[in-house]
């Protein structure tokens, strides 16, 4: 049994990245990652960049060709970059899923994306499926690591399967994904913890050794609890923003401020300063309601109810609205009006629209008969016939009788608010969580709406 204690994984601390630490003469660990969408891609990229051989696959063979090109498939700050240097340094390779170098690494990480659909059911299986395609063809005594996001119990299914192959050599650990979109990089190299589940205390030294040049601690539990960690901590996350969230739209009706009181709250010692407690948007992405969705699913196998998290999701899904809501309130009908949207992408920092709520405002927007013109820094083109994308912010804006802030892209701090309220016909800015209140917000002359905001 795994005791429940915590360990420093040595290796350089703090926030900056030692960079190539094999060292000189010794054989660079070979390492296999199993799945390239986002989570694989920056694994990849940054252990090779820490002086391992890695070789790279997925099923997808036009990922891997871009990849091949030094084009990842969701866009991430500097992730191009290093995959370039990885892949010119030949420390960094994109090879099939039969490919020799699969089956001589000594570390396979399986970092597939787990595919959700949009009722927030995800299909695990194919993850594990793809797992097992790979780990039953590596070399004995392989360590696999185990970080996509699949409910808990996948891994004791791996297991299982290969153990009834013979393959009872492999060890295998779970480490959940970690990365945030538009952090990813720097999340990797200098996380604030790691968390990795493994069944031996023989397989801790493979893993200090693995991340040890990275820094951060270690968080050592058995592998169903570092599965059920990730599930439990996107589920308390997401019951943090559901909860604040409909404090401010009640308070939004009663004089309260949910941003005062966002601050009384996280002034208590037993709640934080670093509570996911500020009012805005409904989460989205598919992460957290992947998770929800997990947990519900779990438990309804094992006869239990899970009357809070359920609640969470109904909650959100609630919230979706408050964008449309207050437009029908400030505009009335929407036939005719035009409304324009700021930022389009599921957050800053990433070009995925997958998941995206201003996406789906958008949507909703051409279905109510308005006009919808929008910008986003790193967006072209959308999936919706009828949205017109402007090459600037002030032109999205323009001749709009709201504007609505979809993502809290940085760049939209620095547009002349002046220039925005003058192209408007009316001066309508919806901005669910008070990203632009110094700057849009500011200005006399703007009707300036935030989730939680009183409106009594």
């Amino acid at each position: 049994m795994i005791p429940d204690l915590r360990a420093r994984a040595g290796g350089r601390q703090g926030r900056c990245y030692p960079g190539r630490v094999t060292a000189p003469g010794s054989a660079p660990t070979r390492i296999a990652v199993v799945g390239l969408w986002h989570l694989g891609a920056v694994i990849a990229a940054v252990l090779a960049d820490a002086g391992n051989a890695v070789s790279a696959t997925d099923s997808d063979a036009e990922l891997l060709a871009g990849l091949r090109n030094g084009q990842p498939a969701v866009a991430e700050p500097g992730l191009a970059e290093l995959i370039g240097s990885g892949r010119d340094s030949g420390a960094l390779r994109f090879v099939a899923l039969d490919d020799e170098a699969l089956r001589e690494a000594e570390i396979v990480w399986i970092a597939a994306d787990t595919p959700v659909g949009d009722d927030d059911v995800a299909d695990p299986q194919s993850v594990i499926d793809e797992a097992f395609a790979v780990t039953s063809r590596a070399r004995p005594g392989a360590l696999v690591i185990v970080s996509s996001q699949l409910p808990v119990g996948s891994i004791a299914q791996l297991e299982r399967r290969l153990q009834a192959i013979g393959r009872d050599d492999l060890a295998v650990a779970c480490m959940p994904e970690n990365l945030r979109l538009g952090q990813a990089i720097e999340t990797f190299r200098a996380p604030e913890r790691f968390v990795v589940g493994v069944r031996d205390e023989a397989d801790r030294a493979r893993v200090v050794a693995l991340l040890g040049p990275f820094g951060g601690a270690i968080e050592w539990m058995r592998v169903e609890s570092a599965e059920m960690t990730k599930h439990a901590l996107n589920a308390f996350l997401a019951t943090s923003i559901a909860f604040i969230n409909e404090i401010a739209t009640v308070g939004e009706e009663v004089g309260a401020d949910a941003e005062e009181v966002s601050r009384g709250l996280m002034g208590d010692r037993r709640i934080g300063p670093g509570a996911y407690l500020r009012p805005g948007g409904a989460f989205a992405g598919g992460t957290l309601a992947r998770d929800l969705q997990f947990l519900a699913e779990i438990a309804g196998e094992q006869g239990l109810a899970t009357s809070l998290l359920d609640g969470v999701r109904v909650s959100n899904r609630a919230h979706e609205q408050w964008s449309r809501r207050v437009l029908r309130s400030v505009l009335g009908d929407l036939a005719g009006r035009c409304v324009g949207i700021w930022g389009l992408t599921y957050k800053p920092g990433t070009d995925t629209l997958r998941r995206s709520s201003a996406l789906s405002l958008c949507e909703w927007l051409l279905e109510c008969s308005a006009t919808v013109t929008a910008h986003d820094p790193v967006v072209s083109s959308v999936p919706l016939r009828g949205v017109q994308i402007c090459a600037t912010a002030v032109a999205a804006a323009s001749d709009c009788d709201a504007l609505v802030i979809g993502t809290p892209w940085p760049e939209y701090r620095g547009v002349d608010p002046t220039a925005v309220l003058n192209a408007m016909s009316e001066p309508v800015v919806l901005d669910p969580s008070g990203f632009l209140a110094r700057t849009l917000g500011s200005a006399a002359s703007v009707r300036y709406l935030r989730v939680g905001a009183p409106r009594a």
